[in-house]
């Protein structure tokens, strides 16, 4: 199954054009930018069509859309004049849109008497069978809390979607919804391979409205998990999000801690796709390590290789390795190896290396550096320890499971007095550069707080 995620924003996007808020701010001075929350499955069926469809970026198209699913007739999920922009296209493939009665009727006057559209009104409870050229998908429509008992029908009649896709992939898509019970809902036990939900009011839980937030979205979280619908390898994404969040980088690791990721814009989730790979980075005492554990923190598989050894007579350094084992959850196996390597060559799970710095400290060792650059020998030992950097980053590139590595950064200190130090510096930085190039994400620390630095738009 592949997600395309055209849109994770909330009716105002994020940033609001209108608003200088600390989070707007923030978002607008680091180029961010989010449009109304809609989805692409498998490049045929659209779930939400807001007043951005018309209006993609280069390089996306809806041309092969069959099916259209929408949630409710609020504008930023239906703004029913793409349906115009079709029709001077003059296509002979009928496009059927679903959804709940109210949205439906928003519709009709778009559509012209020769028009190959179809429209069906739907309940909550309705199973759909979505035939398209390439196959069929399968969606159920399920009851959202998105009415605010003020009369407004369009949140009334609100809808969640569970779409199972053709190579039976399995997605529940849940925006513009409050607290529901999965049970009632009539979600089954089977889990989902993704789970998109609102998030939409962050830090203002008392909005009195039909959204989540960040005290009732770890709590949806839970009960889908209680109920079997959240797995161990469910991916699950906030989306229609607004400024009431704090910042992207502040509002990613928040979520974090509960097992949810924070997409951009169109972000492609390919649940048969490449394994993801993320480096960690900071100096000392940064919070790379306890962020890199945040990450996996709800993987039910989870192998923590620690590249630093036992040093039983080193009562500090067994302080810190005590530190590390009481934050790791009970259920992750720890291997203590430099063999990091052939560790993800046999991966299953999930694997946290820790740390990549202390890994290049115990090859230097076993190439006898320290003493052959003392005779002379650097650009052999440089070599040699490239030779070293290179197989890691072919096993990392080639390993079938999802990687989170920490690494130390030491490069914009002052310059090493002695020339190993000025080797482990440079080496180190290398290091960094390979493994950073084959990563989809690469995340600095400083003082506690991750600045993205390099995020693939590919999640897989």
């Amino acid at each position: 199954m592949r997600v395309t995620l055209l849109g994770t924003g909330s009716a105002d996007g994020w940033p609001n054009p209108f608003c200088r808020c600390t989070s707007c701010t923030a978002e607008r001075d680091a180029g961010r930018s989010r449009r109304p929350s809609a989805a692409l499955v498998d490049d045929v069926v659209l779930i939400d069509a807001g007043p951005t469809m018309p209006h993609l970026p280069p390089g996306l198209d809806l041309t092969d859309i069959e099916h259209v699913l929408i949630t409710h007739g609020h504008p930023d999920h239906l703004h029913p004049a793409f349906l115009l922009s079709r029709s001077w296209t003059q296509q002979e493939r009928v496009l059927h849109i679903w959804g709940p009665p109210a949205a439906i009727d928003l519709c009709r006057d778009w559509c012209g008497p020769d028009d190959p559209v179809q429209l069906h009104p739907i309940h909550p409870g309705t199973p759909l069978e979505l035939a398209t050229r390439r196959g069929t998908l399968h969606a159920t429509a399920l009851p959202a809390q998105h009415g605010h008992g003020n009369g407004d029908a369009l949140a009334d009649e609100a809808l969640l979607y569970s779409v199972t896709a053709m190579d039976g992939g399995r997605l529940l898509y849940a925006t513009d919804t409050g607290p529901f019970d999965p049970v009632s809902c009539g979600i089954t036990s089977e889990a989902f391979d993704v789970v998109l939900l609102d998030a939409t009011f962050g830090d203002t839980v008392d909005h009195g409205t039909g959204h989540l937030d960040l005290a009732t979205l770890p709590a949806q979280v839970a009960a889908l998990r209680g109920h079997g619908a959240i797995g161990p390898q469910t991916r699950v994404l906030a989306t229609h999000l607004s400024h009431h969040n704090p910042p992207s980088d502040l509002l990613r690791t928040r979520l974090a801690s509960h097992g949810i990721e924070l997409p951009d814009d169109l972000d492609v989730i390919d649940t048969h796709g490449r394994a993801r790979r993320t480096l960690i980075l900071g100096g000392a005492r940064s919070g790379k390590s306890s962020y890199a554990e945040r990450l996996l923190a709800e993987r039910a598989s989870v192998t923590y290789v620690a590249t630093g050894g036992s040093r039983d007579d080193d009562p500090e350094w067994q302080l810190r390795i005590s530190a590390h084992r009481a934050r790791r959850p009970a259920h992750w196996t720890t291997v203590e190896s430099t063999d990091v390597a052939a560790t993800l060559r046999s991966a299953e799970g999930a694997v946290l290396v820790d740390c990549l710095a202390l890994w290049l400290t115990a090859q230097l060792d076993h190439i006898d550096a320290w003493v052959r650059i003392d005779n002379g020998e650097y650009g052999s030992v440089v070599d040699d320890a490239r030779g070293r950097i290179e197989d890691l980053v072919q096993s990392l590139d080639s390993c079938s499971a999802d990687v989170v590595l920490v690494s130390n950064e030491v490069g914009m200190g002052v310059v090493p007095g002695t020339a190993s130090g000025r080797l482990f510096r440079d080496l180190l930085g290398i290091l960094n550069m390979a493994v950073a190039q084959v990563c989809d994400t690469s995340t600095l620390l400083v003082a506690g707080q991750p600045l993205t630095i390099k995020e693939s738009r590919w999640r897989s």
